[in-house]
């Protein structure tokens, strides 16, 4: 039971709750950039749409909590946070690799199983790794972090991108990556047009999808300059563990089902099912190739609904099983 999926069966303009966890040291450019698209949000619906809740990491309970630019921010205690929260950030910089903190690791992990989103900006996503609840979950963090991260957590599914969604984790490079992060999140939330307008508010007329920089925009990398399919390829990049339907990809977009197969025919030529199923194939590929997950894990990383039906899939599409192709990969990460 998922959040995004939940989101889009919610009336819109849904009100939700955000908890922002800080690290002393935080790194301010990033903070603003995943929180300021939220207080716009808010203030173009005409009402309070998302409720953002600032508290502080670590023992103390300091009303003011210094940046990396020393910014200070108001928090809370992390003791003081009460009700259920819908997505939970942890914003961290400095050495977010050495950081320990049993008491917010606690949280964390009872936030998840309550049914929250659990994210991380910059070096946040370090923290969570820390706090044991990054397992089975692909996921990226600052460059700065990325090797000393690796070297702490050998089993980590890391991406050099610029933000990864999976399934109920959100983790973010930082930097002013956050800003197309927040695009994509509030386009799941309210659709693309809205989403846009937020954008539009921060003249950040260039969002890049999840898998930039360190791959062509997705009008170049696909051949096509039609709105509707870029907005569905985002969304289901961003959904290769819980893969959408057709519908629910039509209500991101804004245009009906129907409408967006037809877009999909047009302009690549095949149906969006059959783009949406190749696409998670290649990742499935990806993750062959650079992990030592078991495929039944690996299936269900790219939201197949056993090692049957994947091995099925991959079969017709890559003309060879999945454990034949595990075999020859000479880059496999150990």
């Amino acid at each position: 039971m998922f959040f995004y999926i939940q989101a889009m069966t919610e009336p819109a303009f849904a009100s939700r709750r955000i908890a922002f966890v800080l690290v002393e040291g935080f790194a301010l450019m990033s903070f603003a950039a995943v929180t300021e698209p939220l207080r716009a949000a808010n203030l173009l619906a005409g009402r309070r749409i998302y409720e953002v809740l600032n508290f502080a990491a670590g023992p103390k309970s300091p009303e003011m909590l210094t940046s990396s630019s020393a910014a200070s921010v108001a928090v809370a205690g992390l003791g003081e946070s009460t009700g259920a929260y819908d997505l939970a950030f942890v914003v961290a910089g400095g050495d977010p690799v050495g950081f320990r903190d049993g008491r917010l690791f606690q949280w964390l992990r009872r936030q998840a199983r309550h049914g929250c989103i659990l994210g991380g900006v910059s070096g946040g996503p370090a923290v969570l790794a820390n706090a044991g609840v990054m397992e089975n979950r692909r996921m990226t963090l600052h460059w700065e972090h990325a090797a000393a991260v690796a070297e702490r957590h050998p089993g980590l599914l890391l991406e050099r991108t610029l933000y990864v969604v999976d399934r109920d984790r959100i983790t973010c490079a930082g930097g002013t990556a956050p800003l197309d992060m927040m695009h994509a999140l509030i386009a799941e939330h309210h659709g693309a047009d809205f989403a846009r307008k937020v954008s539009d508010w921060f003249m950040h007329t260039d969002v890049r999808p999840a898998g930039g920089p360190q791959r062509a925009g997705l009008a170049e990398r696909y051949g096509t300059n039609r709105r509707a399919v870029l907005a569905a390829i985002e969304a289901m990049e961003n959904h290769i563990a819980d893969p959408l339907t057709l519908a629910d990809l039509g209500r991101i977009v804004g245009v009906s089902a129907r409408h967006l197969n037809r877009q999909f025919g047009a302009g690549l030529g095949r149906s969006a099912a059959a783009f949406y199923r190749d696409l998670r194939l290649e990742k499935s590929r990806e993750l062959l190739r650079q992990t030592d997950l078991p495929v039944l894990e690996i299936a269900i990383a790219t939201g197949f609904s056993g090692a049957a039906h994947f091995a099925t899939a991959y079969r017709r599409r890559f003309g060879e099983a999945p454990s034949r192709h595990r075999l020859e990969a000479p880059l496999r990460r150990r």
